[in-house]
């Protein structure tokens, strides 16, 4: 064997082994593929909406076979619900809920977002249902905005103390025929829940789902537990926690934009996706009820800079409160009349305090404030509103703040007047020399010149009767003075 012969093996022996040396991809497997799973915890908004396209994105970039999503919820915005429904829909890829851990619920909205799943699973004590939509606002019996009173149906009762009745409605017979509340209510009131039963009832046709059940969810309220509503063909299966639930879609079969797919989910690890520091910070400030404070913190503090000042730090924490809420406010269904009669009670009651009315301005603005913070927020879910205990707060401050102004001002208008023209009316003087027609008097110890129609001795107590000018009118009397 030549030179050469020699040195070309000993090149191709070491390109072999260059790649074992260097820890190349080649002689590692690749990563065996993480189902990723994404938690919903609390009322839907906006934000969660987009925490759940994010999701669905982060699962699509790792190669996921599927995203489990782990459903906690009391309802939410019907518009951050339908956002979600739709990028189930339009998934390249599975989606399973997954109600858990045991005692959660998937009531209002998250009942939509399970029949629109790939697969829907709960955990053992949980519960879903109570998909009726509910209008903040208004007044059962009053007219609507088409003229018409809301009518009770035969118990005496209407849709909207049916919708508060909750899981009482599913105890009724189940031959009892599930439109019957679709007549109640009014106009306006049946076009949401007509729309949101045809909206939950094409759901679970496209799922196989039990299409009855859903509507009576939307029109009675109904609710199921995890092995009624597995019982009923609600959801597909019941499992203890992800690796159970993993373990039982093995092998099942589901349709992804028109095709078949087969899971293959036995073994499989999982990844959690957990929101961002800014999806928290974003879900707690798009909370109604902090909203609602950041904005009456807002308008306080801008209030008390403009009346004092200087004062700078007032006016700093008030801008920053208030462009905060206004960035909230655009997530939320605000009603705009609701935020400006909210605005007007408080600069009402904060008037009081500048202006006294004896009542006027302080009552009328209370009253524009408990209406304003009522209304606030237009929910056909019923699920966003502000809490009444902080409503109750807010106004019994603002009313104590007026009360105390006006209680101020009555106090103030039974002490004597202690300065201008008609102080120095009847007040008692001494006179400073002899005078027979004008001469110095010491009157609140100042010295003013004076006029008498009688003569006046140094040291006599005067009075005074009239004031024209620098002049004072006096007459002699026996009442002390204070400068005695």
């Amino acid at each position: 064997m030549t030179r050469h012969q020699l040195l070309i093996g000993l090149l191709l022996l070491l390109s072999g082994l260059i790649p074992a040396a260097t820890g190349s991809p080649a002689a590692h497997p690749e990563p065996a593929p993480q189902v990723l799973v994404m938690e919903i915890d609390g009322a839907i908004g906006p934000i969660t909406a987009q925490y759940f396209t994010e999701g669905l994105r982060r699962a699509r970039a790792s190669s996921a076979p599927l995203l489990v999503l782990r459903l906690d919820t009391p309802g939410g915005l019907d518009a951050a619900m339908r956002d979600i429904v739709k990028d189930i829909l339009a998934s390249p890829l599975p989606v399973v809920c997954f109600v858990s851990p045991s005692g959660a619920r998937a009531a209002s909205a998250g009942t939509y977002i399970l029949y629109a799943c790939h697969v829907a699973a709960m955990a053992p004590a949980t519960n879903l249902g109570s998909a009726t939509p509910v209008q903040i606002g208004g007044f059962p019996g009053l007219p609507d905005q088409d003229g018409q009173s809301e009518p009770a149906d035969d118990s005496g009762t209407t849709a909207q103390d049916a919708t508060d009745a909750g899981g009482e409605a599913g105890k009724e017979p189940a031959d009892k025929p599930a439109r019957k509340t679709a007549t109640a209510g009014s106009k306006m009131e049946r076009k949401i829940i007509n729309d949101a039963a045809a909206f939950i009832r094409g759901l679970a046709k496209l799922r196989g789902r039990n299409a009855e059940w859903a509507e009576r969810a939307v029109r009675q309220a109904d609710n199921l537990t995890a092995d009624e509503a597995l019982e009923r063909g609600v959801i597909d299966l019941v499992a203890q926690d992800v690796p159970d639930l993993l373990r039982r879609i093995d092998g099942r079969e589901v349709r992804v934009l028109g095709e078949s797919v087969t899971l293959h989910t036995a073994g499989l690890a999982s990844e959690a996706f957990d929101p961002d520091w800014r999806t928290r910070i974003l879900s707690a400030i798009t909370d109604p009820n902090i909203a609602y404070v950041l904005m009456l913190v807002g308008i306080y503090g801008l209030i008390y800079e403009l009346a004092n000042p200087g004062a700078i730090l007032p006016g700093v924490i008030g801008a920053i409160a208030l462009l905060t809420a206004l960035f909230a406010f655009q997530a939320l269904p605000v009603n705009y009349a609701g935020l400006a009669l909210l605005v007007l009670g408080v600069t009402f009651m904060v008037l009081e305090a500048f202006v006294p009315s004896f009542g006027a301005l302080g009552i009328g603005g209370a009253i524009a404030f408990v209406i304003g913070s009522v209304i606030l927020y237009r929910d056909e879910s019923g699920q966003i509103g502000v809490a009444v205990p902080l409503i109750a707060t807010f106004a019994i401050l603002g009313m104590a703040l007026f009360v105390g102004v006006l209680g101020y001002a009555l106090k103030t208008r039974k002490r004597p007047v202690v300065s201008g023209r008609e102080q120095m009316l009847h007040a008692i003087g001494v006179a400073e020399e002899d005078f027979a027609h004008s001469g110095r008097v010491r009157i609140h110890s100042e010295t003013w010149n004076a006029r008498a129609s009688e003569p006046v001795h140094k040291g006599q107590r005067v009075k005074v009767t009239a004031l024209e000018g620098l002049w004072l009118t006096v007459v002699p009397s026996s009442e002390e003075s204070e400068d005695d």
